[in-house]
């Protein structure tokens, strides 16, 4: 498989932002009171006071504004963008029947698809979020068209995307334990006679978007591949993939152990847990994001840190899902990497990873009532910013203000309630910031967020054409509802079973669980 040089944009020229004062987040924590910072070509060329500039250079008042490396959102399901608000909490296995419908018939078109893709990313960029690793799944297949449609989307918006194509290939009861025993003959017949497609067609669609979309717009947009869940493949497929991540370096999304069903599946299915088994398929490595790690032991906590795989925590999903809680500081004790994401706006119901961030620091403090073990502020935002940096494979680009760095910056205003009065800029970023404070936002050097208003878009028209949609999306949930409402008892007697189970794990607030 080799891929051919995409369709480039021209990089964006020289900008000098005046006056700011600049947090850097980088390895020496370097902070300007005030200072300029010269991007040219997509990049920061200099950082410093009064720096000399080419006549004619365009420049950007920064003053009284804060100027920091734009967030990035490291776990994202752009596909359920028009599901916000649609659901109550429901544990995974069942909202997964709504999510993505196991005997759909057809998905979204084209333009609908192209509209939520846009405005996540939309959402993303008003909040300073510069990047954001989409694990866009397809329904009930994945085609050149529907891979299309999201990366031009994500083109037009303006936002540093990375993207995978997360499409299961195994029949719907073989991702789980229990359940082919428990369904009736004829709702197995209908699994087996869905849409299904094989290891070399899905291939063939990575291909499709090496060549046509892996570098384009100079380099804003990027590849990465999903497997799902390693449950949720065949295993020459997970193979397969982690092959194609190793020979283009491409970060590899796995679900990996995300409820106590998923622990229960490892041992039923693998006759171990599911992040060995993933070991012992030879794909676990340093590419790897493991989304959720919920369920994981210490076994499971010594894999990750061998193998420099980055951990893409969801603190607010995993909450809304009934999941668990993840085990942050052993995470952190081990050296295993975290970054921060909002997973879907069905289970966030925002993308922002500014709440996210301020969940993650401060659920964790119920695992221990010893306060030195809950998370600091400085590990929540380097979570947010250089953690999911890390995951995308640019650690050192992104997620940091420096010369040499990529150019995706956020400019708050200091003006703002969550900074008055300032006592401790770092702590207020994560425990008082929502996003609202921010002013301008450049991704790849571009200004596409002017005074909280985007330059590219209409945004009013595009909100507009999606409230436009609401007879469609109702339709369509009311079909979907009808399906989860056949299988839903057969899901939930499988949920059971698996709660039945002992795992030796206390990861909710009930003991024993």
């Amino acid at each position: 498989m080799t891929a051919t040089a995409p369709p480039r944009s021209p990089p964006a020229g020289r900008l000098l932002i005046e006056r700011a004062r600049v947090l850097s987040l980088d390895a020496q924590d370097r902070e300007w009171p005030e200072a300029d910072i010269l991007v040219a070509g997509g990049r920061i060329e200099a950082i410093g006071p009064a720096l000399p500039v080419p006549p004619g250079t365009p420049r950007l008042d920064a003053q009284g504004l804060l100027a920091m490396p734009g967030l990035v959102n490291a776990h994202f399901h752009s596909p359920g963008n028009l599901m916000r608000g649609q659901l109550d909490g429901l544990p995974l296995e069942l909202f997964m029947l709504y999510e993505v419908p196991p005997l759909a018939g057809s998905g979204d078109g084209q333009r609908m698809a192209y509209l939520r893709t846009l405005m996540g990313a939309l959402e993303m960029l008003e909040r300073g979020i510069t990047s954001v690793h989409d694990d866009a799944y397809h329904v009930p297949q994945a085609t050149v068209e529907s891979i299309d449609t999201v990366m031009q989307a994500y083109a037009d918006a303006g936002i540093r995307a990375t993207v995978a194509i997360d499409q299961p290939n195994v029949v719907e009861y073989d991702k789980f334990p229990y359940l082919r025993e428990l369904l009736p003959d004829g709702m197995r017949a209908e699994m087996r006679q869905a849409p299904l497609q094989t290891q070399e067609e899905l291939l063939a669609l990575y291909d499709r978007l090496l060549s046509r979309w892996h570098g384009a717009e100079h380099g804003r947009l990027a590849a990465a591949v999903s497997c799902s869940a390693p449950q949720r493949v065949t295993l020459p497929y997970l193979q397969a993939l982690g092959e194609l991540s190793r020979r283009h370096d491409l970060p590899y999304n796995l679900h990996v152990l995300e409820t106590k069903l998923q622990r229960a599946t490892g041992q039923e299915r693998f006759g171990r847990s599911l992040l060995r088994h993933v070991h012992e398929a030879g794909v676990l490595d340093e590419r790897c994001q493991v989304i959720h790690a919920i369920w994981i032991d210490e076994d499971d906590i010594g894999l990750l840190a061998d193998s420099g795989a980055v951990v893409a925590h969801n603190p607010v999903c995993n909450l809304r899902l009934g999941s668990g809680v993840m085990p942050w500081r052993a995470l952190h004790d081990a050296g295993v990497p975290v970054a921060i994401g909002t997973d879907e706006l069905c289970t966030d119901d925002t993308a922002n990873v500014w709440l996210a961030g301020k969940m993650a620091g401060l659920v964790h403090n119920l695992s221990s009532a010893d306060p030195a073990r809950w998370p600091r502020h400085a590990e929540v935002l380097r979570a947010m910013t250089a953690g999911g940096a890390r995951a995308l494979r640019r650690a050192g680009q992104l997620g940091v203000l420096r010369p040499g760095a990529l150019a995706d910056i956020a400019l708050l205003d200091l003006d703002r309630w969550a900074f008055t009065p300032c006592n401790d800029l770092r702590r207020q970023l994560v425990y008082s910031e929502d996003g609202s404070s921010v002013r301008h936002v450049l991704v790849n050097g571009e200004l596409v967020v002017r005074d909280g208003r985007h330059q590219r878009i209409d945004t009013r028209a595009i909100r507009e054409e999606i409230r436009a949609l609401l007879p469609a999306i109702q339709s369509q949930w009311a079909a979907t509802h009808a399906a989860a409402e056949r299988l839903w008892p057969y899901y939930a007697a499988m949920l059971d079973k698996a709660h039945a189970q002992p795992s030796g794990l206390v990861r909710r607030l009930v003991a024993g669980d």
